[in-house]
């Protein structure tokens, strides 16, 4: 009879494949890293989903923050909790269980202030921006594996991206302080969303090259933050065009 090869090496043959050309280390450790950032931004995406759905579903919880003193005071506090998590988390970044607690920490609270975004938005608008998010993660994601299969690398966005954000930023400064209507929150909108869908091809192409093995919290939350930030953005565009 002919001799069978098949068994584990057939199934994980797709492991043994280099990531991208000239690859020199191991490509099972690099696929091994890439599962387990994947893994650990789907808790947060569920983590996130679930926080979300309790404040948008029960109502008290959006209406002590909108209507109350002490609830806006709250809200504020939450606006700076991820920033303020991420300094202790980039010291801590690889002392296990540390960086865990502090990731949940920066999650769930990311979670609440998507929750009141989400609050006072109509469902159809939730689920329209939440399924065009999906789509282009999973589109831009696809496409940055084929691509950096074939050679190609993104690390020249880098520059270019950290500049279009701190264009962002003073243009939502100016859009706080001095509104210029409708039109121009469709614009941050969309211009936002492709800044982003840009962050997801340079952080995606890192993740495959040039993260250590001991940055996959750093990973997940750059990853984490591209992902979300992608949704808030076709949210503000989709309530804009409403």
């Amino acid at each position: 009879m002919w001799q069978q090869t098949y068994g584990k090496n057939d199934i994980e043959s797709g492991a043994s494949r280099p990531l991208y050309p000239m690859m020199l280390e191991s490509p099972e450790l690099r696929w091994a890293f890439v599962r387990k950032i994947y893994s650990i931004i789907a808790f947060q995406l569920l983590l996130t989903a679930a926080i979300a759905a309790v404040v948008v579903f029960y109502r008290p919880i959006s209406v002590f923050f909108a209507t109350t003193t002490p609830g806006f005071a709250l809200y504020i506090v939450l606006i700076f909790v991820p920033f303020i998590t991420l300094c202790p988390l980039h010291y801590y970044h690889q002392k296990h269980p540390v960086n865990f607690i502090l990731l949940g920490v920066f999650t769930t609270s990311m979670a609440f202030i998507i929750g009141l975004s989400c609050a006072f938005t109509k469902g159809r608008i939730i689920l329209e921006a939440a399924i065009l998010t999906a789509v282009v993660v999973g589109s831009l994601t696809l496409y940055t594996f084929w691509a950096a299969k074939r050679g190609y690398d993104f690390n020249f966005l880098g520059p270019f991206l950290f500049g279009a954000v701190i264009v962002l930023m003073v243009f939502g400064f100016i859009q706080i302080f001095f509104p210029l209507g409708k039109i121009s929150v469709m614009i941050y909108g969309g211009l936002s969303a492709i800044i982003f869908c840009g962050y997801i091809v340079y952080d995606t192409d890192n993740l495959i090259k040039r993260y250590s093995y001991d940055e996959y919290i750093w990973a997940s939350v750059s990853l984490y933050l591209d992902i979300i930030n992608l949704f808030l953005s076709l949210l503000t565009l989709f309530r804009a065009a409403d």
